[in-house]
Protein backbone atom coordinates (compact mmCIF):
# COMPACT_ATOMS: atom_id res chain seq x y z
CA UNK A 1 0.00 0.00 0.00
CA UNK A 2 2.69 2.03 0.77
CA UNK A 3 5.10 1.50 -2.51
CA UNK A 4 1.48 2.68 -4.33
CA UNK A 5 1.01 5.81 -2.52
CA UNK A 6 4.59 6.94 -3.13
CA UNK A 7 3.83 5.93 -6.49
CA UNK A 8 0.95 8.44 -6.89
CA UNK A 9 2.42 11.15 -4.59
CA UNK A 10 5.28 10.80 -7.27
CA UNK A 11 3.46 11.03 -9.87
CA UNK A 12 1.40 13.43 -9.08
CA UNK A 13 4.34 15.73 -8.36
CA UNK A 14 5.75 14.99 -11.90
CA UNK A 15 2.48 16.01 -13.76
CA UNK A 16 1.97 19.02 -11.77
CA UNK A 17 5.87 19.80 -12.53
CA UNK A 18 5.10 19.29 -16.35
CA UNK A 19 2.00 21.44 -16.15
CA UNK A 20 3.95 23.97 -14.90
CA UNK A 21 6.55 24.12 -18.02
CA UNK A 22 3.56 24.30 -20.16
CA UNK A 23 1.56 27.06 -18.88
CA UNK A 24 4.84 28.98 -18.34
CA UNK A 25 5.86 28.08 -21.99
CA UNK A 26 2.32 29.44 -22.72
CA UNK A 27 2.58 32.75 -21.10
CA UNK A 28 5.87 33.27 -22.37
CA UNK A 29 4.59 33.36 -26.01
CA UNK A 30 0.94 35.09 -25.36
CA UNK A 31 3.57 37.56 -24.42
CA UNK A 32 5.90 37.26 -27.62
CA UNK A 33 2.93 37.71 -29.97
CA UNK A 34 1.83 41.26 -27.48
CA UNK A 35 5.24 42.23 -27.98
CA UNK A 36 5.28 41.51 -31.75
CA UNK A 37 1.93 42.98 -32.53
CA UNK A 38 3.21 45.96 -30.71
CA UNK A 39 6.23 46.45 -33.53
CA UNK A 40 3.33 45.74 -36.06
CA UNK A 41 1.40 48.73 -34.65
CA UNK A 42 4.63 50.65 -34.57
CA UNK A 43 4.86 50.10 -38.29
CA UNK A 44 1.79 50.78 -39.36
CA UNK A 45 1.22 53.99 -37.24
CA UNK A 46 4.52 55.22 -39.42
CA UNK A 47 2.64 54.16 -42.60
CA UNK A 48 -0.51 56.49 -41.14
CA UNK A 49 1.09 59.41 -40.54
CA UNK A 50 3.01 59.25 -43.96
CA UNK A 51 -0.23 59.24 -45.94
CA UNK A 52 -1.88 62.94 -45.47
CA UNK A 53 1.44 64.06 -46.89
CA UNK A 54 1.80 61.86 -49.58
CA UNK A 55 -2.09 62.46 -50.13
CA UNK A 56 -1.55 66.59 -49.75
CA UNK A 57 1.68 66.50 -52.49
CA UNK A 58 -0.62 64.42 -54.67
CA UNK A 59 -3.24 66.64 -54.63
CA UNK A 60 -1.44 69.28 -56.02
CA UNK A 61 -0.94 67.09 -59.09
CA UNK A 62 -4.29 65.11 -59.27
CA UNK A 63 -7.28 67.34 -58.33
CA UNK A 64 -9.80 65.51 -60.01
CA UNK A 65 -9.06 62.17 -58.33
CA UNK A 66 -11.64 61.94 -55.22
CA UNK A 67 -12.53 58.92 -55.25
CA UNK A 68 -8.81 57.87 -54.67
CA UNK A 69 -8.43 60.39 -52.12
CA UNK A 70 -11.39 59.65 -50.03
CA UNK A 71 -10.51 55.85 -50.29
CA UNK A 72 -7.24 56.56 -48.84
CA UNK A 73 -8.84 59.47 -45.37
CA UNK A 74 -11.58 56.57 -45.02
CA UNK A 75 -8.66 53.74 -44.66
CA UNK A 76 -6.85 55.91 -42.30
CA UNK A 77 -9.98 56.85 -40.38
CA UNK A 78 -10.38 53.32 -40.27
CA UNK A 79 -6.64 52.50 -38.89
CA UNK A 80 -7.30 55.46 -36.69
CA UNK A 81 -10.22 53.80 -34.74
CA UNK A 82 -9.38 50.50 -34.82
CA UNK A 83 -8.77 50.83 -31.08
CA UNK A 84 -6.24 48.10 -30.50
CA UNK A 85 -8.37 45.33 -31.78
CA UNK A 86 -6.34 43.02 -33.70
CA UNK A 87 -9.36 42.25 -36.26
CA UNK A 88 -10.08 45.96 -36.91
CA UNK A 89 -6.18 46.61 -37.45
CA UNK A 90 -5.59 43.82 -39.57
CA UNK A 91 -9.00 45.08 -41.30
CA UNK A 92 -8.17 48.33 -41.85
CA UNK A 93 -4.51 47.86 -42.78
CA UNK A 94 -5.36 45.96 -45.62
CA UNK A 95 -7.81 48.40 -46.86
CA UNK A 96 -5.09 50.95 -46.15
CA UNK A 97 -2.97 48.71 -48.33
CA UNK A 98 -5.38 49.05 -50.98
CA UNK A 99 -6.20 52.76 -51.41
CA UNK A 100 -2.06 53.69 -50.86
CA UNK A 101 -1.93 51.13 -54.21
CA UNK A 102 -4.32 53.37 -56.04
CA UNK A 103 -2.82 56.16 -54.83
CA UNK A 104 0.51 55.61 -56.19
CA UNK A 105 -0.37 54.61 -59.56
CA UNK A 106 -1.59 58.24 -59.78
CA UNK A 107 1.72 59.14 -60.57
CA UNK A 108 1.71 57.25 -64.12
CA UNK A 109 -0.95 58.98 -64.84
CA UNK A 110 0.53 62.60 -63.62
CA UNK A 111 4.50 63.00 -65.15
CA UNK A 112 4.81 66.16 -62.99
CA UNK A 113 3.69 64.19 -59.72
CA UNK A 114 6.06 61.30 -60.78
CA UNK A 115 8.70 64.52 -60.83
CA UNK A 116 8.04 65.76 -57.97
CA UNK A 117 11.03 65.74 -55.37
CA UNK A 118 9.06 65.24 -52.44
CA UNK A 119 6.35 62.60 -53.73
CA UNK A 120 9.45 60.61 -54.79
CA UNK A 121 10.61 61.34 -50.94
CA UNK A 122 7.54 59.77 -49.32
CA UNK A 123 7.33 57.58 -51.80
CA UNK A 124 10.65 56.14 -51.06
CA UNK A 125 9.57 56.35 -47.30
CA UNK A 126 6.30 54.31 -47.63
CA UNK A 127 8.03 51.63 -49.55
CA UNK A 128 10.94 51.22 -46.49
CA UNK A 129 7.22 51.43 -44.55
CA UNK A 130 5.93 48.51 -46.38
CA UNK A 131 9.07 46.59 -45.97
CA UNK A 132 9.28 46.86 -42.19
CA UNK A 133 5.70 46.07 -42.11
CA UNK A 134 5.49 42.91 -43.89
CA UNK A 135 9.09 41.80 -41.96
CA UNK A 136 7.34 42.57 -38.20
CA UNK A 137 3.70 40.97 -40.05
CA UNK A 138 6.48 37.46 -40.43
CA UNK A 139 7.39 38.29 -37.04
CA UNK A 140 4.27 38.19 -35.32
CA UNK A 141 2.83 35.34 -37.36
CA UNK A 142 5.77 33.03 -36.84
CA UNK A 143 5.12 33.74 -33.24
CA UNK A 144 1.28 33.15 -33.72
CA UNK A 145 2.55 29.73 -34.99
CA UNK A 146 4.89 28.67 -32.46
CA UNK A 147 1.85 29.40 -29.96
CA UNK A 148 -0.95 27.73 -31.62
CA UNK A 149 1.02 24.53 -32.67
CA UNK A 150 2.02 24.76 -28.45
CA UNK A 151 -1.79 24.70 -27.73
CA UNK A 152 -2.93 22.74 -29.78
CA UNK A 153 -0.11 19.98 -28.82
CA UNK A 154 -0.93 17.10 -26.29
CA UNK A 155 -0.41 17.65 -23.10
CA UNK A 156 0.08 21.09 -23.18
CA UNK A 157 -3.72 21.52 -25.11
CA UNK A 158 -5.12 20.25 -21.74
CA UNK A 159 -3.51 23.11 -19.94
CA UNK A 160 -4.07 25.54 -22.38
CA UNK A 161 -7.81 24.41 -22.70
CA UNK A 162 -7.79 24.59 -18.62
CA UNK A 163 -6.24 28.28 -18.35
CA UNK A 164 -8.24 29.88 -20.84
CA UNK A 165 -5.29 29.97 -23.93
CA UNK A 166 -6.70 29.99 -27.18
CA UNK A 167 -5.48 29.86 -30.75
CA UNK A 168 -4.49 33.27 -32.21
CA UNK A 169 -4.85 34.68 -35.14
CA UNK A 170 -2.54 35.06 -37.96
CA UNK A 171 -1.76 38.98 -40.14
CA UNK A 172 -2.42 37.73 -43.23
CA UNK A 173 -2.91 40.36 -45.70
CA UNK A 174 -4.49 40.23 -48.50
CA UNK A 175 -2.29 38.78 -51.73
CA UNK A 176 -2.52 42.64 -53.14
CA UNK A 177 -0.96 44.13 -49.93
CA UNK A 178 1.57 41.49 -49.78
CA UNK A 179 3.38 43.55 -52.53
CA UNK A 180 5.12 46.52 -51.83
CA UNK A 181 3.84 49.31 -54.05
CA UNK A 182 6.05 49.58 -57.16
CA UNK A 183 6.84 53.28 -57.62
CA UNK A 184 8.92 53.92 -60.82
CA UNK A 185 10.60 57.33 -61.46
CA UNK A 186 11.95 57.62 -65.25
Amino acid sequence: MRASRRLTIGLALLSTALAGCGYNRLVSLHEAIDGAWAQVEVQLQRRNDLVPNLVEVTKGYAKHEREIFEAVANARARMLAAGGSRDQTIAAAQDMSSALSRLLALSERYPDLKADQQFARLSDELAGTENRIATERRRYNDTVREYNTLVRSFPTMLIARATGFTPQKYFEAPEAAQQVPAVKFE
